[in-house]
């Protein structure tokens, strides 16, 4: 897990008053990068579905027809519900410690069964519209740049013309199959999310190294650091380490690495 907080120095003290971090995630295995890949989507496709702009209704349907690309090319399904059943089992495992709120951890399980039999009842078929000829004109045009311009899609043209009302039911409509497998995308991030304890660590002339069990999963790594910093940390891993560079953020210039130590919370996910 996660090492120790340095608090003897002033500088992670300083970061610890801090109330508007940036959290920047890293995931360590393809599993864990297919669902936060899923997660930003769906956030995507609920931040642009309820606004009013023609605008929104195009980049909400742009996420859909990227979740609709993401599961045409694997058997993401499979994968959620093996991913939840593993979660479950290591749960359940945990209703043997007293100091675990029991209840609390019934409702998670039962929630995961739930979406587990969901999943397991939501045919494949029924997320690719492949009898949508309306969508599919769209989805077709919109790997052209500037393919879905009016005069290319007058169909798609009536349709973004129509009352805002319309266009939010029928957007909500598209995206509605694909609601357990948000649901169950948003509580497995959460539960590993939930599964780390935050430290304050110092990278030592902006670089920071951790070995890792390779017999314990670390799914998720996520670095905190304050919003007025100047630099951003670019992390690579695998099951055996992560190395973290912190690089001064440059709108005109290359990135480079800090010279100084940086401090910053450290959050290693395993679950």
């Amino acid at each position: 897990m996660a090492g120790q907080p340095s608090n003897g120095h002033p500088s992670c003290q300083q970061h610890n008053t801090l109330s508007n971090p940036v959290v920047f995630e890293q995931p360590l295995n393809e599993k864990t990068r297919a669902m936060l890949r899923m997660e930003f989507l769906f956030e995507q496709a609920r931040a642009h579905t309820f606004r009013h702009s023609t605008w929104d209704s195009r980049a909400a349907l742009r996420a859909l027809f990227d979740l609709m690309s993401l599961f045409c090319r694997s058997d993401l399904k499979t994968e959620l519900i093996k991913e939840l059943e593993r979660q479950a089992a290591f749960l359940d495992r945990l209703a043997e410690n007293p100091q675990v709120d029991r209840e609390r951890l019934d409702e998670v399980l039962n929630e995961m069964d739930i979406l587990i039999d969901r999943l397991h009842a939501l045919q494949n078929q029924s997320l690719e519209f492949r009898d949508n000829d309306f969508l599919t004109s769209i989805k077709q045009r919109s790997t052209i740049a500037g393919g879905c311009c009016d005069f290319d899609l007058p169909a798609y043209h009536y349709w973004l013309s129509q009352p805002e009302e319309k266009r939010i039911l029928d957007i909500q409509a598209w995206l509605e199959p694909f609601d357990p497998i948000r649901q169950a995308v948003m509580l497995a991030l959460r539960l590993i999310r939930d599964s780390g304890e935050p430290s304050n660590e110092i990278a030592q002339g902006g670089f920071f190294q951790r070995a890792l069990d390779p017999n314990i999963s670390c799914q998720l790594v996520r670095v905190t650091t304050p919003d007025d910093s100047p630099y951003f940390p670019e992390i690579s891993g695998s099951k055996h380490r992560f190395n973290i560079r912190f690089m001064r953020h440059s709108m005109s210039e290359r990135p480079t690495q800090a010279k100084e130590d940086v401090p910053f919370t450290l959050t290693c996910c395993m679950l």
